[in-house]
């Protein structure tokens, strides 16, 4: 799982910041991450990013439905102008796109709220997005 993000202008430092820290702690005290990095992106229309390595679904859900990543929605989205959510895996399950996808669906059906977050961004790309929001302003 790897996510970048554009932040709006004006972006209070300090609010940045505690949303770094928190996605850190994510992959500090998640048993499900095998590894992870949380930092600045170059290159790219982008200000930060995170890739987190999990080694199957089940770890996967895990790490998408751990309260800390909610509150990290509810904290971070906010700064977000754009954003995009990349699944990337080596998993030889021709359904597991299937799986991911329904990962995703449970999240959104299960937490209405981050309908709403998602749709305050000025764009959001990536595999995890509803069909209901649009991908780009």
């Amino acid at each position: 799982m790897e996510i970048k993000s554009a932040l709006k202008p004006d972006t209070p430092e300090d609010q940045v910041q505690h949303a770094l820290d928190l996605l850190r702690m994510l992959g500090d005290n998640l048993d499900a991450v095998e590894f992870f990095t949380v930092g600045r992106d170059f290159g790219g229309e982008f200000h930060y990013g995170a890739m987190y390595a999990l080694k199957d679904i089940d770890a996967y859900r895990t790490y998408m439905y751990d309260p800390l990543h909610l509150e990290i929605d509810a904290i971070g989205l906010p700064l977000a102008a754009n954003m995009v959510s990349l699944d990337l895996t080596d998993d030889p399950d021709p359904e597991i796109g299937d799986k991911i996808a329904q990962v995703h669906s449970d999240r959104f059906t299960d937490h209405p709220e981050l309908l709403g977050q998602i749709e305050n961004l000025g764009s959001y790309e990536g595999s995890g997005v509803p069909a209901t929001v649009s991908r780009h302003a």
